[in-house]
């Protein structure tokens, strides 16, 4: 392709990361029918804010917070709110978690651009989604995934892309790899288009790369002059 100074490239096309690159699992999840307390402290143990629910079949019908579960149930002083009474219905708060949890659930799924989600998190100001491939509940992705994702620095990125390049290559140092403002250049030769196609899809399954760009030619090409006939 060529750049837009009309400079011939080889740059590959530019490929963000995807839900199933950053998202969590297996999920920590509830029944509508735990009780608050149950949930309360799952969330608290596992140090996250929200929790899928599932019905008794397993399928997701909602989503219960930190926010969902506090509703109603911090007594308040009577001392500092005499207006409220001493008699204050206590049974009346909810136990379950079918009574706080929020039904309307935003879904993301493995292969949506992690751009995207990002947009619908601030959009409708929640913290985290369900993904969903098919029906099936298989991750969960957050806010601090994303945040985790972006903040990773370039030397982190170049030695994930170089030890995974290593690992295809049967830990022969075949390919260098540098990494600079997300995009992976990689040297070194390939056998031949097939696994010039193998070392690009390699590097771009490291979540933060945005795109690779491989310098050597194939074997087939190296010899052939720009203006050498087909």
């Amino acid at each position: 392709m060529r750049d837009l100074w009309g400079k011939q490239t080889d740059l590959h096309e530019v490929m963000g990361m995807h839900t199933r690159d950053i998202m969590s699992h297996p999920v920590h999840t509830v029944r509508t029918d735990d009780s608050i307390e149950h949930a309360a402290a799952l969330l608290t143990q596992k140090k996250i804010t929200a929790v899928p629910v599932l019905d008794d079949a397993g399928k997701l019908v909602g989503m219960v917070s930190e926010g969902d579960l506090l509703r109603d149930r911090v007594p308040a002083d009577v001392a500092s709110h005499p207006w409220r009474g001493a008699d204050e219905d206590i049974g009346s708060r909810p136990k379950r978690v079918a009574e706080v949890m929020s039904s309307h659930v935003l879904t993301s799924i493995p292969a949506e651009d992690v751009a995207d989600v990002a947009q619908t998190m601030l959009n409708y100001s929640v913290r985290s989604m369900p993904v969903l491939d098919d029906g099936r509940l298989v991750g969960i992705i957050s806010r601090r995934d994303i945040v985790r994702s972006v903040i990773r620095t370039d030397d982190m990125l170049t030695n994930e892309v170089q030890h995974r390049l290593d690992e295809y290559a049967g830990d022969l140092h075949r390919w260098n790899a540098t990494v600079s403002d997300g995009v992976a250049t990689i040297d070194g030769a390939a056998d031949d288009e097939a696994e010039r196609t193998i070392v690009t899809v390699i590097a771009r399954t490291v979540p933060g790369i945005a795109a690779v760009r491989l310098t050597a030619p194939t074997p087939l090409t190296a010899g052939r002059s720009p203006d050498s006939a087909s």
